[in-house]
């Protein structure tokens, strides 16, 4: 029986020897193939965001031809707009974007770095966590839910309370006058600051937990008070990550849409008190691109969106260096901390 065995065994070997030769060939030819194709998508998945953006670009300067023609540069220190007559300009626009930027700005900075303060170098442990995520939840509010509540809720308090104690006190500078409506500019700039306190907060905690310990500790070995801690060893060194989660803020401030819509009273004006109505380049685009009837008003339209679009390009471009100017060359554990 071994005789007969023996010719069966060696068959076998013998047919499963090609085998052997031919499978680590074809792996290699599987692996190779696999790997060039996984290298092609990564390739065009990054490369799908310049291309995103160089098509945006393209498509808003090519619509806004017309525009550019007919009013060049002068179309952004001119303040008509008259869709009948077919005079256009965006003075106004970005003056509204500007100013309620600005007032979004004055409210939401102070109250956003002290939030950080207090969430990275005060709070107990045990409430960091959800303090931070009810921080960044606001983020996750609609802007339209956010419209609603501005209406029923801040509208009032504004017209009833807010507005009249400022007229009584601070008319004298002229930008708390007329009537209190509480829809118009103050409005709008309360509402955007309530939005970007979320990204100005939570990109000032990062920035404060890699502020590297041994500052707050050699502060702290000099004799110096929390105060005196936080202001030397953490503001100091954190100043450019601060400025750079301002600034990205107020991109988000200028290209805010639908609740600023809702609010500000879209009049397309220049006053000096907050309490009148206004308008910004994103609610003008919101309100009337649906109702554009001729192809210079509709090339208007698109010029201001171009201009808003390299705007905020340039505005979170700037940020993002500040950030990286305060947070280069640390291990990502620091982030952490």
């Amino acid at each position: 029986m071994v005789g007969e065995g023996a010719p069966g065994e060696n068959r076998a070997e013998l047919m499963q020897f090609p085998v052997a030769r031919i499978t680590p060939k074809l792996r290699g030819v599987r692996l190779r193939l696999a790997d060039g194709i996984f290298r092609y998508i990564m390739i065009a998945c990054a490369a799908s965001v310049p291309g995103i953006v160089g098509l945006i670009v393209f498509e808003l300067v090519s619509e806004s031809r017309l525009s550019l023609h007919q009013f060049g540069l002068s179309f952004f220190v001119r303040q008509a707009w008259n869709p009948v007559s077919g005079d256009f300009g965006a003075l106004s626009f970005i003056y509204g974007t500007l100013m309620s930027s600005l007032v979004a700005l004055v409210i939401a900075v102070p109250l956003s770095i002290g939030l950080a303060i207090f969430n990275t170098e005060m709070c107990p442990r045990f409430l960091r966590g959800p303090l931070s995520f009810l921080t960044d939840l606001l983020a996750a509010i609609p802007s339209v839910i956010y419209g609603l509540w501005a209406i029923f809720v801040l509208v009032p308090i504004l017209r009833n309370y807010v507005e009249p104690w400022l007229a009584k006190y601070f008319g004298w500078t002229d930008l708390f006058n007329g009537p209190p409506l509480g829809i118009g500019m103050l409005g709008a700039g309360v509402i955007l600051a309530i939005m970007i306190i979320p990204i100005i907060s939570s990109i000032t905690r990062e920035v404060f937990a890699a502020v590297p310990r041994h500052q707050r500790e050699a502060a702290l070995a000099l004799g110096a008070t929390r105060w005196e801690t936080i202001k030397i060893g953490v503001l100091r060194n954190a100043t450019p990550g601060i400025a750079g989660s301002v600034i990205l803020g107020l991109g988000r401030a200028f290209g805010e849409t639908m609740a600023v819509t809702m609010i500000i009273g879209n009049r397309p004006e220049i006053a000096k008190s907050l309490f009148a109505p206004g308008t910004t380049m994103a609610s003008v685009l919101a309100n009337e691109f649906t109702e554009a009837s001729g192809d210079l008003y509709l090339s208007a339209l698109v010029e201001i969106g171009l201009a808003l679009f390299l705007l905020t390009l340039v505005v979170n471009a700037l940020a993002r260096l500040l950030v990286w100017s305060v947070t280069r060359g640390l291990p990502a554990s620091a982030h952490a901390q």
